[in-house]
């Protein structure tokens, strides 16, 4: 082994195109950025969806609807999905942090149970929400609806 004959290893080195280095090299002149304009100085940098002047995209489109920044969104848990949790972990009580433990909602979820399915078993239910036929379910077997603020 001896010097001549050393190469960088395979995709180390990459081709790069060696821009202002004389005429002979073909991009000597002005380095491949055109005559004038802005593009062709230093420091010029083209802004996120700049169209050379020509109206962007962004604000050719049409814009409508209506987006409520008040709005309060909830995660709905049905009836069922609470008879199911109860049978299995044989709970008499269920509130957020249960839900969370087994997975039914996220941490800054706000919850609504909603009535569909069949509830068989007596609970006591806290929540942020709940529908009228949530509530009806819920009572009718002795239980208790809990809304939570």
């Amino acid at each position: 082994m001896n010097l001549s004959t050393l190469t960088p290893a395979e995709g180390s080195v990459k081709k790069r195109k060696r821009i202002g280095r004389g005429p002979g090299s073909g991009r000597g002149g002005t380095s491949t950025r055109g005559h004038k304009g802005a593009g062709s100085r230093s420091g010029y940098s083209k802004k996120i969806g700049f169209e050379g002047g020509q109206m962007p995209l962004q604000r050719r489109v049409p814009k409508f609807g209506f987006k409520n920044i008040n709005r309060v969104e909830y995660v709905g848990v049905n009836l069922d999905s609470l008879q199911s949790l109860a049978e299995r972990f044989k709970l008499e009580s269920i509130d957020i942090d249960t839900l969370r433990e087994h997975g039914l909602v996220s941490k800054n979820d706000l919850i609504k149970v909603l009535g569909r399915g069949e509830l068989t078993a007596k609970l006591e239910v806290k929540a942020h929400a709940f529908s009228e036929s949530a509530v009806k379910a819920i009572e009718a077997l002795g239980g208790s609806a809990v809304k939570l603020q």
